[in-house]
């Protein structure tokens, strides 16, 4: 059989790529305007697809994203309300996946693991009386862990495939109350996700869609709760027989009822959206004439948002190897 990339070579940790900035993310309505992730980041080649036989996916990914809210709009961030954010975050990210094998009839199984580092760089403006206070701060650390217990792929055809699967936020980065930058969110989060891959042979065309609800729990030291957010990503992609693909990518992040807490509370919910449109290049070859190697490269700027960063400069390269 042809390795793809894999049903989530990247997709189990941009499935939510989740990206974060801890309090002081950079994107969604939820504390601190970002929660976990961002349009057109979770969807991947061959999102649907988990392999038949037993492998091990190794996926290195690189995310850059920068993005402002202007001081027209509050923001709740470090456990109080700034007056606009502009931040900058740069992910590396290491994947970890077990193909297990033939399981049961069409069915087929997977589970991943994925550890994140985090730059991010945020400033923020605070009301002191008449006048306002610029605060800009830096963290660099782990971020929080992300693991997939099961992956769970079907092959509806040779040419349709879904998966399904649960992906997991654990709050292991480093956490400080009242600082404008965290590398960990300061809750668990909760993915159940669905991704669908379509081959056309006869075009070398493939689209895929990926779609997931996040659940946060409370973060405890704000008493912040972010409410559910919907994602959606779609992906087109022509292939030619060099090994290139050229393709479009479709995102959104619709938040799904308010968030609660006093600060929430005072921003009347502080719900958000916003959605993403892109192009992105990969090229698949074989090291050694027997390893499947991957390599990928998007840009997804924001097309519009609300109560969410805008960001013009949205980049993510991933390289995934199968042994």
């Amino acid at each position: 059989m042809r390795y793809k990339t894999g049903i989530k070579y990247i997709s189990l940790v941009v499935v939510g790529i989740g990206f974060s900035i801890g309090q002081s993310s950079i994107a969604t309505a939820t504390e601190g305007a970002l929660g976990r992730p961002i349009a057109g980041a979770s969807v991947v080649p061959s999102a649907g697809v988990v392999p038949d036989e037993p492998i091990w996916l190794v996926n290195l990914g690189e995310a850059y994203l920068n993005g402002s809210i202007g001081q027209s709009h509050s923001v709740p961030i470090a456990g109080k309300t700034s007056l606009g954010v502009e931040a900058e975050a740069a992910f590396t990210m290491a994947t970890l996946m077990k193909v297990w094998g033939t399981g049961i009839g069409a069915w087929n199984f997977a589970s991943s693991v994925t550890l994140p580092y985090l730059w991010t760089e945020a400033r923020a403006a605070f009301a002191a009386g008449p006048r306002q206070v610029g605060v800009e701060q830096t963290a660099s650390n782990l971020f929080d862990l992300n693991f997939s217990p099961i992956i769970a792929g079907y092959q509806l055809s040779n040419t349709d495939h879904i998966a399904l699967s649960l992906n997991i936020w654990a709050p292991t980065g480093q956490y400080d109350f009242g600082s404008l930058v965290n590398t960990s969110l300061n809750n668990w989060t909760f993915t159940p996700q669905i991704a669908y891959t379509k081959y056309v042979p006869a075009y070398n065309l493939e689209f895929d869609a990926v779609a997931g609800v996040q659940f946060y729990t409370r973060n405890h030291a704000t008493n912040y709760q972010n409410a559910p957010i919907f994602t959606l990503d779609v992906m087109a992609v022509k292939r030619f027989t060099s090994g290139l693909g050229v393709g479009l990518i479709l995102g959104t992040v619709q938040q799904l009822g308010n968030d609660s807490g006093p600060t929430a509370d005072a921003l009347n919910g502080f719900v958000g959206r916003d959605f993403a449109m892109g192009p992105i290049v990969t090229y698949d070859t074989k090291i050694g004439g027997k390893h499947p190697f991957s390599f990928s490269f998007r840009w997804v700027p924001t097309v519009a948002s609300t109560r969410r960063l805008n960001s013009t400069a949205t980049f993510m390269t991933t390289a995934t190897m199968v042994f």
